[in-house]
């Protein structure tokens, strides 16, 4: 048998358009995706749904499939969580103050984390308002209510709870206003409050269970949203009420720039919290009760929302690291007015 040599110029030739064709073929090969998305605790439902229309978004437009597993609990517990080697490639907190510890305690983000999206990176909005119970046998209207005598308050623990922080400034904030900018009476204020609550759970949705299941309490201090749910599965046992101040609460949103870098995750983590900003992803919002940041889908929705004074983080109190040093740090004045129940 013969055997005909190939040269070397004609088997390479031969082969640079195979091998093209191979990185051709492997590069439209679709993949497989999972990101970690931590978040705060009354997020659950709004996720479970904007995940799988995010899911169907970047699998027509790329070819890949995309899963995104979530985390739940208190947000300050959740940004402790990713501090300490929990691989989240997007956290999407109660607040500032917890992801800036991402950058502060962690170094895993960027200190301008902020700017990298519109809106100070939030993509919706909520607020504080009173859960309670049918027909409101208590009588409660507003903030100074809640001190009354017999009134017992749920909230959970602003040391791990963004949406405790969120109530307990709310609070002072009505407090300063109905006497004159004193922070002394509001400290009072805020301090005769914690003695009306019973028990302090970690995170948010803890706090409802506790109010709504658990039968505790006369009114729950509540995110609007968690609120606004908690009526749509028994509107037969609560009613909300709005009271005439509370607070711009804004849950801010952001890539974990260590871990995706580390994952190789970094384009579609973005895109995912970019995708928060569109059409589909403000009409998941709304309709989980989050107020838009979209001013048309706002619009759209206003009949769904109380109108109420609010009140902003930075007006107020200076913005979230201010806040959060003085209020909620390691004997901050959360600390020095809280006794615990009983105490």
């Amino acid at each position: 048998m013969k055997i005909r040599l190939t040269s070397p110029a004609k088997a390479l030739r031969i082969a640079v358009p195979i091998l093209a064709l191979a990185a051709g073929l492997s590069a439209g090969i679709a993949k497989d995706i999972t990101l970690l998305n931590v978040s705060y605790d009354p997020t659950r439902e709004l996720y479970d749904q904007y995940n799988a229309a995010f899911a169907k978004y970047w699998q027509g437009k790329t070819g890949d499939t995309v899963k995104v597993d979530q985390s739940h609990g208190g947000s300050g517990k959740q940004a402790r969580a990713i501090i300490d080697g929990l691989d989240a490639d997007v956290a999407t907190l109660a607040l500032a103050a917890d992801i800036d510890a991402l950058h502060d305690k962690g170094d895993l983000i960027p200190a301008d984390w902020q700017k990298r999206l519109p809106n100070n990176s939030s993509p919706y909005t909520s607020t504080i308002v009173f859960l309670v119970r049918k027909g409101n046998p208590k009588g409660i209207k507003d903030w100074s209510d809640l001190v009354k005598p017999g009134i017992e308050v749920i909230t959970p623990n602003p040391k791990t709870s963004g949406g405790a922080r969120w109530n307990y400034l709310a609070a002072w904030a009505d407090a300063l206003k109905k006497n004159g900018g004193d922070q002394e009476k509001a400290k009072a204020f805020v301090a005769e409050l914690f003695k009306h609550v019973p028990v302090l759970d970690s995170g948010a949705r803890g706090a409802t269970i506790t109010f709504t299941e658990r039968g505790l309490g006369d009114v729950l201090l509540a995110w609007e949203n968690e609120a606004y749910l908690s009526l749509k599965e028994k509107p037969d046992q609560f009613e909300i009420v709005t009271p005439s101040l509370s607070i711009l609460a804004e849950p801010p949103v952001t890539v974990v720039d260590k871990v995706v870098d580390k994952k190789g995750t970094r384009e579609v983590a973005t895109e995912y919290l970019k995708y928060l900003y569109s059409d589909e992803g403000q009409e998941i919002a709304a309709k989980n009760f989050y107020r838009p940041s979209n001013p048309e889908t706002l619009k759209k929705y206003a009949d769904k929302f109380a109108k109420v004074e609010l009140v902003t983080i930075d007006d107020t109190f200076g913005g979230w690291k201010k806040a959060q040093k003085e209020h909620f740090a390691d004997g901050g004045v959360f600390d020095q007015i809280y006794q615990p129940a009983g105490k």
